[in-house]
């Protein structure tokens, strides 16, 4: 009888513990490319603020294949990348219907597979020197640190809005 006692009051006290130490998770990602800043929120609460870095030719939003642009509009983070090229990845949900129209009257491919990541492995430029320009093909860099705590903060199918 005792030893069932102390077994339920140790699940218990782990039970808290786990949850005690849980991550609040976000219910909205903003991406404001003119800051180089990606805002993580529960509520309306800034939960998070991280620096970033973007495509090489960052302004305006994306429009074609191989523009070098970070989108800007309304996406979801659809899915979660643990094997990514650049360390781990969130994939953004672009192109939306905004961006497949605009494509479409224009004649163009919108391209895609536009992320969240972290850092490129093979590069010969420090992480800290990395992150002080526009670096990418058109998705959101962070360090590797801070993509760790990214994904822990969200699920999949969190809303992101990216701004100018």
């Amino acid at each position: 009888m005792a030893l069932r006692f102390y077994t339920f009051i140790i699940l218990l006290i782990m039970s808290l513990t786990v949850h005690a130490h849980s991550p609040t998770k976000a219910d909205l990602v903003v991406v404001t490319k003119s800051k180089l800043a990606l805002s993580v929120f529960k509520q309306g609460k800034l939960l998070k603020k991280f620096h970033i870095a973007l495509g090489s030719n960052p302004i305006g939003p994306k429009r074609k294949r191989g523009d070098k642009r970070t989108p800007e509009g309304r996406y979801s983070l659809d899915y979660k990348k643990a094997d990514s090229a650049y360390y781990r990845a969130i994939h953004i949900s672009y192109p939306n219907e905004e961006d497949l129209r605009y494509s479409k009257a224009k004649g163009l491919d919108p391209g895609g597979q536009i992320m969240i990541h972290g850092q490129d492995p093979n590069s010969s430029i420090p992480v800290y020197k990395r992150q002080k320009f526009n670096w990418t093909d058109g998705c959101i860099a962070l360090t590797n640190r801070d993509i760790d705590e990214l994904w822990q903060l969200l699920d999949e199918g969190t809303p992101i809005v990216i701004h100018p």
